[in-house]
């Protein structure tokens, strides 16, 4: 069986498509297709490593190695994911500099928690100069396209002026839409943000911000 083909199946045995759901199944059927070189079978190989299921042994260390590998090969998901774990240390010692290489990688596919990440390393200035301009034209990027957390730190930008001109009505409509999306980031500011605007500017973001991002082509 061709390499995707038992990731495809094994990701049934994931879902239970077709199948009785059987993550033990679908663990052997990734490492034989990981083993033959497919980056999805790697990836979700890798996944199961970090959760610890489907009989796999949780395995940080396992897993970065996995999802550097369907990474190398081009895997959005597992170039978002590995830069994650660099960034935190997972699995190995922490490395800024790796995790924005391939949040980058994984950003200029579109994935919008790499551009959110990309916006807190410039933000924080891990592993390069700090650049608040940078964050914020990360973070609008990551907002337009619905990422929560980009939502909230783009909205916290506005409020504070930091790397774009402040705008508290621009900052309530992301900050609104980032705490729809579940971003445990926006309650901190919109408290501020309200007191800082008028009733009439309030209602008016209201509005904005229950209509969805305008999608403009790709940063």
């Amino acid at each position: 069986m061709a390499a995707r083909a038992l990731s495809n199946l094994g990701a049934c045995y994931v879902e239970g498509l077709g199948v009785s759901r059987d993550l033990a199944k679908a663990a052997k059927l990734f490492a034989r297709g990981a083993e033959a070189g497919d980056s999805v079978a790697q990836r979700n190989l890798a996944t199961l490593h970090f959760k610890g299921e489907g009989g796999v042994e949780q395995d940080d260390a396992a897993a970065l190695e996995l999802f550097e590998a369907a990474a190398e090969q081009g895997d959005a998901a597992a170039q978002d994911m590995l830069s994650w774990m660099l960034l935190e240390g997972q699995g190995d010692e922490p490395d800024p500099q790796g995790a924005r290489r391939w949040a980058l990688a994984a950003a200029e596919q579109g994935v919008a928690s790499s551009m959110t990440r990309l916006g807190l390393i410039a933000h924080n200035a891990l592993g390069m100069e700090r650049d608040p301009e940078e964050a914020a034209r990360w973070w609008y990027e990551a907002a337009r396209r619905g990422d929560a957390d980009g939502q909230a730190m783009l909205g916290a930008s506005l409020h504070l002026g930091s790397g774009v001109e402040k705008d508290d009505r621009a900052a309530l409509i992301w900050l609104i839409r980032a705490g729809q999306g579940g971003s445990p980031l926006a309650a901190s500011f919109v408290a501020a943000v309200r007191a800082a605007l008028g009733p009439e500017d309030i209602s008016a973001a209201e509005a904005v911000a229950a209509q969805p991002p305008i999608q403009e082509g790709a940063a």
